[in-house]
């Protein structure tokens, strides 16, 4: 889909009640102190934010605008990556450490820190690489990229077992799913963008806000045959083969639907009679 002409197809306003703005959280506030602010500032009744950082971690933090609040599930439960700073505890040649690193790479075991916010169980995350990009003394900055939902603290501490001890310092959220630094914004910006749309200016404002379409980059996306249909499909109506153009949809877990450029909604494939698609989530 082409993104930029479906932003250019709403208003400010239209946006605001179904957008993302990718945020740069810095140290200090949690991740949902810094979601209300925008709920609060922007007058929206519901904001969310994709995969919580702790207070004193900064970077990207994608808040979901009103509707696309619906849609934090689709872009939470993507890998993340991180730039941080580990100081270990005791020397160690470099060569020797990245071997130990080495065995945290692929599927682990981690049991959530007591201050986590879930069931304090033992469960697998999956490392995808860790990479020391610079060692000074006993301060190694490093990049990984893990699966959602893996505790960095407690990854570093682990490894600081094998090693006689290891702690972060620092820890920068680089990338969540498909948000990266590449177009992030502090409160800063957003407050200075804010008050020009309050003075009439909202270029600045527009150009933070992602379309919620974005979802379709994270699922294939399929078109609605018949204009005829819309009236029912925006209600909720479950597919069946006459709807769409496409064949053997059983084939596709999950799906955006669109009239043309028009998001209708995200659909997962069932086997129901005629029935081949269920609405998991209805844009209307």
């Amino acid at each position: 889909m082409d993104l930029d002409k479906i932003k250019e197809s709403k208003s400010t306003e239209n946006l605001l009640k179904f957008s993302i703005i990718n945020i740069d959280k810095p140290t200090g506030p949690t991740s949902f102190s810094v979601s209300h602010y925008l709920m609060k500032e922007l007058k929206l009744n519901k904001t969310s934010h994709a995969g919580t950082l702790d207070p004193q971690v900064t970077g990207v933090l994608p808040i979901m605008l009103g509707r696309a609040c619906k849609l934090s599930d689709y872009f939470m439960h993507k890998n993340k990556t991180y730039v941080g700073i580990m100081r270990i505890h005791e020397e160690i040649d470099e060569k020797e450490l990245k071997q130990v690193i080495e065995e945290f790479i692929g599927k682990i075991m981690q049991l959530p820190p007591k201050k986590s916010r879930v069931k304090r169980e033992i469960r697998e995350r999956e490392i995808v690489s860790f990479n020391i990009l610079e060692k000074d003394g006993k301060d190694i900055l490093f990049e990984t990229e893990v699966q959602a939902g893996t505790y960095i603290r407690k990854l570093i501490h682990d490894i600081g077992e094998k090693i006689g001890g290891a702690h972060m310092l620092e820890l920068r959220r680089t990338k969540a799913g498909i948000f990266d630094e590449s177009k992030i914004y502090n409160l800063y910006e957003f407050d200075s963008a804010l008050q020009e749309y309050k003075e009439g200016n909202d270029k600045a404002l527009r150009d933070m806000l992602v379309p919620a379409e974005i979802v379709s980059t994270l699922l294939p996306v399929i078109q609605l045959k018949k204009e005829s249909n819309l009236k029912q499909v925006l209600t909720g109506k479950p597919l069946m083969e006459i709807d769409i153009n496409e064949k053997g949809i059983q084939k596709i877990e999950k799906f955006c639907l669109f009239l043309e450029e028009r998001f209708l909604g995200i659909y997962k494939s069932v086997k129901e009679g005629d029935i081949i698609a269920r609405a998991e989530f209805v844009c209307n």
